[in-house]
């Protein structure tokens, strides 16, 4: 009895120290505002100072009240003004549209807009194009599944007052063509959020920006934010200036205007705001007694509403999920020319917080500081890695391509952003896994389930931002065959299969041969101008058409090749006189291709030039020229395939 009673009395002690060390080796919550402090500051400085962000401010929310609110670096460099969380405004970009799906939901409580009803009936003097025989609602319009193409290059943000337009007039002007039938592909949309916000106001009797100030920003006490652009005289000291670091030091920007889609990113304001703004989402609506939704809508706005795939997070009605160290959080982020921010909102653990980080280095900054923090306080389970199943390679081929994102534009010259880049390439490895490699890094997945591919290396990121997509879902079509590729953590996004002819690799390599051919032209007639050749004047005219053709295809990509990239890189401001020159200068391509047509069948016709083996490599010329007039036309180069800008 007694060696029993000792056994049990000592099995349970085992069992008591062992949840004692368990428990002491569990990370704190952040409940510690002394400690909190501590570990936000010895993670956000060095990431600042090691990417180049000069200014940056966050604030959290533990258990109902604000832990820690703080402002790192200058609000002004040069007068080396310190950054208040309380007071300094930062840009929050596409964090913006939070407001908005807030401003719906709020008309949708009373009864004034139906998330189901065609957009049409809410607005005037401008009406969405009729397509695929389907409304595009509020719900689709929440989601990101409108199904528009996207658009933005030179007029989305601008970068001087005179260029601004009405929302309304904006929204006509820069209507997008409909590329998918509405709630079938997630596709980020920045035109449909500003429609959703115009319809707020369309509703509501007034403008957007007065409506946000009147039924969210007073109720709640956040009285350092504003969608107006430019910014109020009682706020514009306390905005943070933009910085960009080039040539060794922090040059200025300019403030950054998006009134003409003002409700998808126009809001500045300050940490300790947008804390206030998290904390009501965070107790249903409700903070100090005044309430901006009820609490079942705040409960539907943070329930999935669409997934590309069940297996992967979601989108909500605005909101979406994000999935940290297994934790499922809710939350928008938001990019600016000079400002990146994300506000994040933790159901499970009772907290949320607001960042946001200046400069280009500020996207690191911020993907960084998240992961960072739930890796202290909450940190993910340790996991076995996948074993790639033995049969894999049997079917890893129909998984490989070129997947580019439905998040494009399809009709206009913004097309060639994907002939700039090389989308997503999925490549079967020997090893049984998939490598997905984007232009700034690469990344191995196992096979886990249909479709399903699970990181292989949970340390092994790539993208400017820190990119580390736990999962990739494929989609298939009605054969059976992949057509779609999905990332876990973008719910926003998806991207189709390309076909050879759509990639920008295939448009290179063409380019590349046909303008090697002009070359060849070109030296052709420099050694026949050398060496004398007789010939009679009909092969002489037939040469001299070769030769003008060559000359302008080589002179209008060479053009090209100056102008468009300045253009994409410079795309908030005015496009110069050489870029509309460029779009025209394509026609003298078609013209001089349809000559050298024409040439090409009168030489074989007539048995023109030295003989047939000439004639071949004639030929060979004007299948080039065709190719660059069908490049051209692809890539939507041929004429003025751009919105009309509002100048200066």
């Amino acid at each position: 009895m007694k060696p029993t009673v000792t056994a049990v009395l000592a099995a349970l002690l085992s069992i008591l120290l062992s949840k004692s060390l368990q428990a002491s080796s569990a990370p704190a919550e952040p409940i510690d505002a002394g400690a909190l402090e501590a570990f936000v500051d010895g993670a956000v400085r060095p990431l600042m100072k090691n990417h180049n962000s000069p200014a940056g401010t966050l604030a959290i929310v533990k258990n109902g009240q604000l832990m820690l609110a703080r402002g790192y670096g200058f609000q002004d460099v040069e007068r080396r003004i310190p950054v208040d969380p309380a007071r300094s405004l930062f840009r929050a970009g596409s964090v913006s549209k939070v407001f908005t799906w807030v401003a719906v939901m709020q008309l949708e409580e009373q009864g004034r807009l139906d998330l189901d009803q065609d957009i049409n009936s809410y607005l005037r003097n401008l009406q969405i194009e009729p397509a695929f025989g389907q409304p595009i609602t509020l719900r689709h319009i929440m989601t990101h599944t409108a199904g528009f193409e996207d658009g933005r290059v030179g007029y989305l943000v601008v970068d001087k007052v005179q260029r601004l337009l009405p929302l309304a007039e904006a929204m006509r002007r820069y209507q997008p063509k409909r590329v998918n039938p509405p709630g079938v592909q997630a596709s980020y949309s920045n035109y449909a959020t500003a429609l959703a916000g115009l319809i707020v106001a369309n509703v509501a009797g007034m403008s957007y920006n007065e409506y946000v100030a009147r039924h969210i920003f007073e109720v709640l006490g956040m009285e350092h934010s504003t969608f107006d652009e430019p910014l109020p005289d009682h706020l514009v000291a306390d905005m943070t200036a933009p910085y960009i670091a080039a040539q060794g030091r922090y040059q200025r920007g300019y403030f950054e205007l998006i009134s003409a889609f003002g409700p998808a990113g126009a809001l500045s304001t300050t940490a300790t705001d947008m804390a206030r703004f998290a904390q009501a989402i965070l107790n249903g609506g409700e903070l100090d007694g005044r309430r901006i939704l009820k609490p079942e809508t705040v409960e539907r706005m943070l329930t999935r509403t669409f997934a590309q795939d069940d297996r992967l997070v979601g989108m909500g009605l605005g909101f979406y999920e994000k999935e940290i160290n297994g934790t499922r959080v809710w939350g928008h982020a938001g990019a600016m020319p000079f400002f990146h921010s994300d506000l994040v909102i933790d159901r499970q653990h009772d907290l949320a917080f607001f960042t946001s980080f200046a400069a280009f280095g500020g996207a690191v900054v911020n993907a960084a500081f998240s992961q960072a923090f739930y890796d202290q306080y909450y940190p993910a389970a340790t996991e076995p890695p996948p074993i790639p199943p033995e049969d894999f390679a049997s079917r890893a081929d129909r998984f490989a391509g070129t997947y580019l994102p439905w998040r494009a534009s399809f009709s206009k010259f913004e097309k060639i952003r994907e002939l700039m880049s090389n989308g997503l390439r999925v490549v079967p490895m020997p090893d049984r896994t998939l490598l997905l490699v984007a232009d700034t890094g690469a990344k191995r997945y196992v096979e886990i389930d249909r479709n399903l591919f699970k990181e292989q290396d949970p340390d092994i990121v790539y993208g400017v931002a820190a990119s580390r997509p736990r999962l990739m879902a494929f989609q298939e079509d009605a054969g059976g065959n992949v057509m779609a590729l999905t990332l876990d953590g973008r719910p926003y996004a998806s991207s189709y299969k390309a076909a050879l002819h759509q990639t920008g690799r295939f448009s290179k390599k063409l380019v590349s041969v046909s303008a090697a051919i002009f070359v060849a032209v070109l030296l052709g007639a420099l050694a026949r101008r050398i060496y004398h050749p007789r010939s009679v004047a009909a092969d002489r005219r037939a040469r001299r058409i070769a030769l003008a053709c060559a000359a302008v295809n080589l002179g209008v990509l060479g053009f090209g090749a100056a102008v468009l990239p300045k253009v994409m890189l410079n795309e908030y401001a005015e496009f110069p006189a050489a870029f509309h020159i460029f779009m025209w200068a394509t026609v003298l391509v078609v013209a001089t291709a349809l000559l050298m047509l024409w040439q090409t069948l009168l030489a074989w016709r007539y048995r023109m030039l030295s003989g047939w083996w000439e004639r071949v490599r004639y030929s060979t010329v004007t299948l080039s020229c065709l190719c660059m007039c069908w490049f051209y036309w692809y890539w939507n180069l041929i004429g003025p395939q751009y919105f009309a800008q509002v100048t200066s």
